[in-house]
């Protein structure tokens, strides 16, 4: 089976639907994962969706906050929607594509907590939180068992630029949300505990400054260009060769009235795993 996949922190669906229309025209995904959709599931405006070919449709919306959606042309069940730390947040929606049998890819689609501005547990309760959630995360991965056998893709904005080319100036971000040591360290252990491959990295060298958000405080954010990889996709080791391209659409960030992220589009071809 061949696909190509997008995610996108879109920040706040109803005000984006253009933006999606557009997108979708150029890229033609067959799967969307969406992350911050800021809407409950009865808000979400599923006939848009529909009209655009996305015949498939997973939710866990929240009202105003967080809350993320798959959407697909190929078909899809419903496997969970875990709510990691107990807060009560929309942040993660499981998908299963295709039969449940061994051929089967399960597709996670997180939006990690962005922790707040002070990188301080005890002066910050969003920092700790994100820390929390984090934690919850690689206590879950630990526990699959088969893990050379599973077949899963992770994708969504986890709020975590890892590497220093990551960043537009490692020095300057090791103290800010995002990019501290602490952060990092937390996200790695994630990624340790299942053996996650970080496909964006595959394609695209580890030296290579590489960049899925800009703040909207610039006003030419290319001219600026200080970026952070905030958003990720990640594969099982069995899926370690499935992914065969990848790219970050960054001309999206620079239409009218954008997310402030930009999506990344990766295709896939299970015949390749």
């Amino acid at each position: 089976m061949k696909f190509t996949l997008a995610t996108w922190n879109i920040n706040s669906v109803r005000i984006r639907l253009q933006h999606i229309k557009r997108f979708v025209g150029k890229y033609r995904p067959d799967i969307l994962c969406l992350q911050e959709i800021k809407c409950a599931n009865e808000s979400f405006p599923i006939e848009y969706f529909r009209a655009l070919g996305f015949s498939h449709i997973e939710l866990n919306g929240q009202a105003a906050y967080h809350g993320v959606a798959t959407l697909s042309r190929l078909p899809m069940t419903r496997v969970a929607a875990r709510d990691f730390n107990g807060s009560g947040h929309a942040r993660h929606l499981a998908v299963r594509l295709g039969a449940p049998d061994s051929q089967s890819v399960v597709l996670h689609n997180f939006y990690v907590p962005a922790g707040g501005d002070v990188p301080d547990v005890k002066a910050n309760p969003k920092f700790a939180q994100k820390l929390a959630y984090l934690q919850a995360m690689e206590r879950w991965c630990k526990k699959q068992t088969n893990k050379q056998n599973i077949r899963a893709i992770l994708v969504g904005d986890l709020n975590i630029a890892p590497l220093e080319s990551d960043v537009w100036s490692h020095k300057q971000l090791l103290r800010v949300v995002s990019h501290t040591p602490v952060e990092v360290a937390h996200l790695d252990a994630v990624r340790q505990a299942h053996d996650w491959v970080d496909v964006m990295r595959q394609h695209i060298p580890p030296e290579e400054k590489l960049f899925t958000w800009w703040s909207y405080r610039a006003r030419d954010f290319r001219k600026s260009n200080r970026g952070r990889r905030l958003d990720h996709v990640w594969v099982t080791p069995a899926l370690r060769n499935a992914a065969v391209s990848l790219r970050v659409a960054d001309e999206v960030r620079g239409w009218k009235r954008p997310s402030d992220h930009a999506p990344v589009v990766t295709n896939f071809d299970l015949k390749r795993s």
